[in-house]
């Protein structure tokens, strides 16, 4: 049997075809439902098991908490461009070097827990409300090109499941209950 690849605990990412009203709205409940099993995969860890990379070369439990509340604040803030003005070309950001700023690596989880409950609560409401037609918006990423934000949706809702996974494979593979 191969080894399971750590990288991707739940597979690459991989877009659907097509998404349906059904699927978007699955989407939607699994960015609702990540930052409650963020906290429930990081509760009663300590500082040794904080500081503890999920894989080899890869980030500590801490790094990949503080990244979630980046990553989907950026990708929040996309939506409200895309959502008010015509395919904007967004500002990208270099996640590994924000990962290794001070607060990223030493800083304590709670706040960064805090700011993804506040923040996903707010995205939902404003996902919520989206018709149809605007779930076809867009913007352009400067390395990526042009994403609508429905594409944009099925990615963060895996984004949150993929962080997640890393970190219970983690407490798996070192039998932390």
């Amino acid at each position: 049997m191969p080894e399971p690849d750590l990288r991707f605990p739940i597979g690459k990412f991989s877009a659907p075809a097509e998404v349906s009203t059904a699927d978007r709205m699955q989407f939607i409940e699994q960015l609702k439902a990540a930052p409650a099993r963020i906290r429930a995969a990081v509760a009663g860890l300590d500082d040794r098991q904080l500081d503890t990379p999920y894989r080899p070369g890869g980030w500590t439990v801490r790094q990949v908490v503080h990244h979630l509340p980046d990553s989907h604040m950026n990708s929040y803030i996309r939506f409200r461009w895309a959502l008010t003005e015509d395919a904007p070309v967004i500002k990208s950001y270099h996640e590994d070097r924000w990962a290794e700023l001070f607060d990223a690596r030493s800083g304590s989880i709670a706040a960064s827990l805090e700011l993804l409950e506040a923040l996903h609560a707010r995205w939902v409401v404003l996902l919520e409300s989206l018709g149809e037609a605007d779930w076809k918006r867009s913007y352009v990423h400067p390395e990526n090109g042009p994403r609508n934000l429905e594409q944009t949706l099925v990615l963060y809702a895996w984004h949150g499941r993929h962080h997640e996974a890393h970190i219970t494979a983690l407490r798996a593979r070192m039998g932390w209950a």
